[in-house]
């Protein structure tokens, strides 16, 4: 245990079951509820942080030491971080990275965030792979065990909520028009190389989109104009699009019936492709339906076969819903599966111009292998067939 926290309150996790970890606070205090999982990256806890798809959750990482190189304004994937709740074994005193803005514990007390560390998170991790994923109270106030496990049981989770629209962008705009944000990554003195010219102009639901994908699809050379989710089907038509992309975002996508109608209603009328809650908005406006994991896809280790090519890729992953590969109609083909319990990691359809993924190709953090779908995107419109 640092000197930090043997000089910070006292702070608790109760899980709705009834168990309880016991450590000392961080960040900010106070109480909070959500659902609590677990992710298992070593790396890119603020991206974790700042990732939409975790709203209304709060995450435990599995690695031991948290917090050694710092924040910064950049590795941000969205305007703030969107978690309820931290939950580390330790916080590293020293944040030692030339990057670094501002210390983890600095970083969450500003955003209103309460943390607490010298849990036993591979107990935590046990617990919830054998008890499935619940929800939780985080409080650093003077209550009893008791009473936090109430509050946890009270509490809004996962299940029926939609967090989409608290997170969606509330008007369309242009990603990146100057081309300042897309840089490739390199390191200190290194000239950058270049961004290749704009060939395709697509359109992007955000449904809780990292900054990270919009980063990659201009790297492969799109354009992109960012919609809410809300959007139509008309109004995104109106902007003549050569495609469309589904993004990644938080909550149950079984109750997202606007996005189902909106994606049923373009399919046929452009290419699209769908990633992470996007593929599960896929799945259902294809007729299907999804079902809840027991404690979630999180993490950059996932293995990923492919159906079609036999090659298996390491992939990053958020997730705490799948495609229920029976209730997808024959003209459907699921094209990923995940090596660890079977479920879907992609489909695609046999006769239109539309493909997804359950996992993220552009990392953020997390391994590159499966960086190759965004070419694979600029492919399908210029062929306008599934490739």
């Amino acid at each position: 245990m640092s000197q930090l926290a043997s000089r910070s309150p006292k702070a608790l996790l109760a899980l709705e079951d009834g168990r309880i970890f016991e450590g000392e606070s961080f960040g900010a205090i106070g109480t909070s509820v959500g659902e609590v999982c677990f992710n298992t990256s070593m790396t890119g806890y603020q991206e974790v942080l700042t990732d939409p798809s975790y709203r209304g959750q709060i995450v435990a990482m599995t690695y031991p030491l948290i917090g050694n190189y710092g924040t910064n304004h950049i590795d941000a994937e969205s305007r703030s971080p969107h978690v309820r709740g931290f939950v580390i074994e330790e916080l590293s005193e020293i944040a030692s990275n030339w990057r670094s803005e501002f210390s983890l514990d600095q970083y969450l007390q500003h955003w209103q965030i309460p943390g607490i560390q010298g849990v036993d998170t591979r107990a935590l991790t046990r617990h919830l792979r054998t008890r499935g994923a619940m929800k939780a109270c985080l409080t650093t106030d003077e209550v009893s065990a008791e009473e936090a496990v109430r509050r946890a049981i009270e509490g809004k989770g996962v299940i029926g909520m939609d967090y989409v629209r608290e997170v969606t962008a509330p008007v369309a705009y242009q990603w990146d028009p100057d081309d300042q944000k897309s840089a490739f990554w390199a390191i200190a003195n290194s000239k950058n190389s270049p961004l290749p010219p704009i060939q395709h102009r697509i359109v992007a639901y955000d449904y809780g989109i990292k900054e990270n994908i919009l980063r990659r699809l201009r790297q492969n050379g799109f354009g992109v104009t960012v919609v809410p989710a809300t959007a139509t089907a008309a109004e995104v038509l109106r902007l003549k699009p050569e495609g469309v992309f589904l993004s990644n975002g938080p909550g149950d996508p079984s109750v997202l019936d606007y996005t189902h109608q909106a994606v049923r209603d373009l399919m046929g009328q452009t290419p699209i492709f769908g990633i992470c809650l996007g593929h599960q908005v896929l799945g259902f406006a294809f007729g299907g339906r999804t079902f809840k994991l027991k404690f979630g896809h999180r993490g950059g280790n996932q293995p990923v076969k492919d159906l079609v090519t036999g090659k298996v890729a390491i992939t990053s992953q958020n997730h705490g819903f799948a495609v229920d590969p029976a209730s997808l109609p024959p003209e459907v083909e699921v094209t990923h599966i995940n090596l660890n319990d079977g479920t879907v990691e992609g489909m695609r359809h046999r006769d239109l111009p539309i493909f997804s993924v359950q996992y993220h190709p552009e990392a953020a953090p997390g391994p590159h292998d499966a960086g190759y779908f965004f070419e694979q995107f600029a492919r399908l419109i210029e062929s306008g067939n599934n490739g």
